[in-house]
């Protein structure tokens, strides 16, 4: 199995949350397309079997920029796709993910479980929250 792990962190949270949730996948035995949106190789992804994908929220519970422009030049090729979404946040209720997890669903990919958020930085149990919700996005 091919798995793509594609964040964003603009203070380290969501990035911690990345490398947990990328050390289970690997440990898994799963191949990984691992980096950040900026940098990520729209077609390397896509070519995965799952995508897991992760965001900060910003200003009023919005996509980071870098991770907005990446998924928008993937989000028209998601159709039968399987996707999770993760992200860390410090203030509201999750609602970026879930307008996230809308748009995917809306490009007809298979969202594989409920998106995860981390308030702040994962302490041990938040790290071990990131691991438990890799080896489910990926089942």
């Amino acid at each position: 199995m091919k798995v793509a792990v594609i964040y964003a962190s603009t203070t380290g949270n969501t990035e911690a949350m990345a490398n947990a949730i990328n050390e289970q996948v690997k440990a898994g035995g799963a191949e990984v397309v691992f980096g950040t949106a900026d940098s990520a190789d729209s077609a390397a992804v896509l070519a995965c079997d799952v995508l897991l994908l992760g965001s900060p929220a910003m200003g009023d519970e919005v996509l980071e920029d870098s991770v907005e422009e990446f998924f928008g030049k993937i989000e028209g090729s998601l159709s039968g796709k399987k996707v999770a979404l993760f992200g860390s946040y410090d203030w509201g209720d999750g609602q970026w993910l879930r307008d996230w997890e809308d748009r995917v669903k809306s490009c007809g990919a298979t969202v594989t479980t409920e998106s995860l958020k981390v308030q702040l930085t994962p302490d041990d149990a938040g790290i071990a929250e990131c691991k438990a919700w890799a080896a489910k996005a990926i089942a």
